[in-house]
């Protein structure tokens, strides 16, 4: 037990696993959500049910809607809500962070951490903390009620990279239930680049765009929505991903190399790694296109991706088709409302990493 106070930003998938796992080996653990209406019954009871790798009813210490009462005095705030809601929150946190406060974003999809570090800066806040970014959420799970989720199971080796500090002062900071599965990396385009679930996510939503719209059909995400030839499609886009960070010089793995090394499994290929993966066997699809697989992976993943690629001098030729049959489908303007060039030049102020935007 430790009165160390942690607050976990967002009570979805990732924010009920996370609060109930820590608070389940004893952390003090404070979950915040914007929506009342969303935590209105474990505001009651302060209770999450927790089933599958580990199946306990956890007690959370403090639950609640103020943002000024979860920042006090936290020593960690694990932010784990949607990438594409994390300029809002940034801007809602400013006036409250504390110096000594530790921000995880689980994850930061890409540029996550230069996103809110600007947006701190931008919102001139008073106090930055120590701003770090994983390539993944460290749980593969699925929130089933208001107050029940199911931790289907635990990923190795994520990455975790600090924008503003030096990681391995900040991995001892870390409970140790996290620390064992985080992987340590003083680049933080490792984390970046490092982001699959826009491999994963996008493409496939798209391309089985009529199953999902079909009400009377429910099919599994990837063992029957990814098949061989859309499995061959997304190695096409990972290798335009690959070819940006090699640009860089920066190593990064491939997806069906990161599912081989998170899960444990030998595939021969990526239609092979997904369907060696247990925790997968379980997981719907979608029932509706207006999901984070494509507001939050596109706009946050493909979107800086094609961006940067672009920049390099690369085609990105299938990284595009996705972002265009995106927008066409869904009449939304992805790459405007994404972490396009424009917001990474606005990011690059502070920092001559991405100072290719300034050409």
């Amino acid at each position: 037990m430790t009165d160390k106070k942690i607050t976990v930003i967002g009570a979805g998938n990732s924010g009920l696993v996370m609060a109930s796992h820590l608070a389940y080996y004893g952390y003090n653990i404070c979950l915040w959500n914007r929506s009342e209406e969303t935590i209105n019954k474990i505001l009651k009871t302060k209770t999450i049910y927790l089933n599958g790798q580990i199946t306990a009813k956890v007690k959370i210490s403090h639950v609640t809607t103020s943002i000024q009462e979860a920042l006090k005095d936290s020593e960690i705030i694990l932010i784990t809500t949607p990438a594409n809601s994390h300029y809002d929150l940034a801007k809602i946190i400013a006036p409250y962070i504390e110096k000594n406060s530790l921000i995880i974003l689980n994850p930061g999809r890409t540029f996550g951490a230069l996103e809110f570090l600007n947006t701190l800066i931008s919102e001139n806040c008073k106090n930055i903390p120590s701003i770090c970014e994983t390539q993944t959420i460290i749980y593969t799970c699925r929130k089933t009620a208001e107050d029940k989720v199911s931790l289907l199971a635990f990923k190795n080796s994520v990455l975790i990279s600090c924008i503003n500090s030096k990681i391995e002062a900040i991995m001892g900071k870390l409970p140790n239930e996290l620390q064992k599965y985080l992987k340590p990396t003083e680049n933080f385009l490792q984390t970046s680049l490092g982001n699959v679930g826009m491999i994963l996510h996008c493409a496939p939503v798209l391309l089985n765009t009529g199953w999902i719209e079909n009400k009377k059909h429910k099919f599994r995400y990837y063992y029957e929505g990814i098949t061989p030839s859309i499995a061959r499609f997304l190695e096409k886009i990972d290798n335009e991903r690959l070819a940006v960070a090699s640009k860089f010089g920066v190593k990064i793995r491939s997806v069906s190399q990161w599912l081989n090394e998170s899960y444990g499994v030998h595939g021969k290929n990526l239609y092979e790694s997904i369907q060696q993966v247990e925790s997968y066997s379980t997981i719907d699809a979608p029932e509706s296109l207006m999901h984070r697989y494509l507001f939050e992976d596109i706009c946050t993943g493909l979107v800086p991706i094609e961006a940067l690629g672009k920049k390099l001098g690369l085609e990105m030729k299938n990284t595009s088709l996705i972002i265009d049959l995106a927008t066409e489908m869904l009449n939304y303007d992805f790459r405007f409302n994404g972490r396009n060039e424009e917001k990474l030049k606005l990011i690059d102020k502070n920092f001559n990493c991405l100072n290719i935007f300034k050409n």
